[in-house]
């Protein structure tokens, strides 16, 4: 699993207008080929009577899939340059599909190439992007009497509470980057006087709007 990476918000899409051609970039996010080929034909159903419907995605942890798709545009002038933005911008386990209802005017290649380019990058900035960070759970278990000195000191810190739950101790789940886990851990046991519970839980990805 990658410590960190980048990929689309959520689901979303985005319309330009170009030379009276409508370009709407639909965007998501895609672990698996399937997924990607399931959402791409998703939106050539949506869009069943569009010009095209041009797409392109990149999948895994070193982009070892990676397709681009025409769609009965010129060659080169579409889904190449939908994957390039992807690639551009960084993103991981991502597909994208840019419909264009054609407006009457022809661009050129030249012209498709910015503008098929142009409405992924929008998009993008649009629906937005993430940081997905590998982060280590910490359950931290402690006797009431410490709950007071714990939270205020954890609030305080740099690592985001996940969730308490409050039993006969109280459990305490932290959000810790793999690589300060016993950094992390060392701290809690000097913070608690030695009086408390550490378990390293399962591991998780944490987002960060960028």
């Amino acid at each position: 699993m990658l410590a960190n990476y980048l990929t689309v918000k959520c689901e979303g899409q985005h319309e330009i207008v170009i030379e009276k051609s409508r370009f709407i970039a639909h965007i998501a996010r895609a672990t698996t080929e399937e997924e990607a080929q399931e959402f791409i034909q998703k939106i050539k159903k949506e869009h069943n009577s569009a010009t095209h419907n041009c797409s392109a995605y990149l999948i895994g942890e070193t982009d070892n899939i990676q397709k681009a798709n025409d769609d009965g545009e010129p060659s080169g002038t579409a889904g190449v340059p939908i994957l390039e933005v992807l690639k551009k911008r960084q993103l991981k386990d991502t597909v994208a599909v840019v419909t264009r209802y054609f407006g009457g005017i022809k661009l050129g290649a030249g012209g498709l190439i910015r503008a098929y380019g142009k409405s992924v990058s929008e998009g993008l900035n649009h629906i937005g992007v993430v940081e997905r960070q590998l982060q280590q759970i910490v359950h931290i278990t402690v006797y009431y009497t410490l709950l007071g000195k714990m939270e205020n000191e954890l609030r305080n810190s740099v690592y985001p509470i996940k969730e308490m739950n409050y039993m006969e101790k109280v459990e305490i789940q932290m959000y810790v980057p793999i690589k300060e886990k016993e950094i992390f851990k060392e701290w809690i046991i000097d913070l608690s006087n030695a009086q408390s519970e550490i378990v390293f839980g399962a591991e998780e990805y944490l987002e960060k709007t960028i």
